[in-house]
């Protein structure tokens, strides 16, 4: 069963949530507080993590949330498209969606909001998985490969087995063959007219990546109280030097990589990515 959720974020802004599988009857039953956030890199959808959702609502109450600009929810022309608009937004959901004290997983982008909101709001939050996302500062030529970048796309693309096959194997940025990048892009493209099309407006990726790259994120970061674990994959953007100095800036990190997975971690090694991060919850979730 997939149930969405709609949820007013930053602004009125209008968002999808969603539940990829029926809560535990047990946890109902026992009236217990609290449960999973899920959210989705930059060009990502809640959808991204349908399969960990339904992992993780064997014992426990689990939401994905399209966020702004993302998937299913609202994208607002003018924005905005800032780091207190994504961290409102996530604050907002989980009030609406009754999920608090939560655990946040977050990817990417999403990792960033989600520990950026947990050192705002420690109340709300009583665990956080950050995955393949960097506390340094990107900078401005990475801002300018990611704009040159989309201008390398061949939209629209003829058919979905083009989308896998550029994402997955023709793009400039694929050093060798990576199915589930294909396939992970192929997620968040949509049929018109005249072929196939991401589901979000590109210069508003731009515009959400540019409020954050150009500065470090330690000092929000070293403010997080809660239990938080670091997910690297082996061949990700987050390098090990990088990720084990956030492990020991954070007052209650922990470390875990997943071999042969790059930045798409829980798409590239989805078992090996529940591995990684079952124990952290086994101990925050029901600890």
């Amino acid at each position: 069963m997939v149930r969405r959720i709609d949820v007013t974020g930053a602004g009125g802004v209008r968002l999808a949530a969603w539940e990829y599988a029926d809560p535990p009857k047990l946890r109902e039953a026992e009236g217990s507080s609290g449960g999973v956030l899920l959210l989705h890199g930059l060009m990502g959808r809640a959808s991204h993590w349908a399969a960990t959702a339904r992992w993780l609502s064997e014992r426990h109450r689990a939401v994905a949330l399209d966020q702004r600009g993302h998937g299913q929810s609202e994208k607002p022309p003018e924005g905005p498209y800032s780091r207190d608009a994504y961290v409102d937004d996530a604050e907002a959901a989980l009030d609406q969606l009754g999920l608090t004290p939560a655990v946040l997983i977050g990817h990417s982008m999403g990792a960033l909001t989600a520990w950026q909101l947990a050192a705002r709001r420690p109340d709300l939050v009583r665990g956080l998985i950050i995955c393949d996302m960097r506390a340094s500062a990107l900078g401005a030529a990475s801002q300018r490969e990611w704009e040159d970048w989309f201008k390398s796309w061949p939209v629209p693309f003829a058919t979905l087995a083009d989308v896998r096959r550029w994402f997955g194997e023709d793009d400039p940025w694929v050093e060798r063959p990576n199915p589930a990048r294909g396939e992970f892009f192929a997620e968040v493209m949509t049929e018109g007219p005249d072929g196939w099309r991401p589901v979000f407006d590109r210069a508003q990726m731009l515009k959400s990546r540019e409020t954050w790259v150009h500065d470090a994120h330690w000092e929000e970061l070293i403010q997080v109280r809660c239990p938080t674990l670091v997910v690297r994959g082996l061949d990700g953007e987050l390098g090990r030097a990088e990720s084990q100095e956030m492990v020991r800036v954070l007052p209650r990190g922990e470390y875990a990589e997943v071999v042969d997975a790059g930045h798409l971690v829980h798409y590239d090694q989805p078992e090996a990515w529940r591995a990684a991060i079952e124990p952290f919850l086994d101990g925050v979730l029901t600890g």
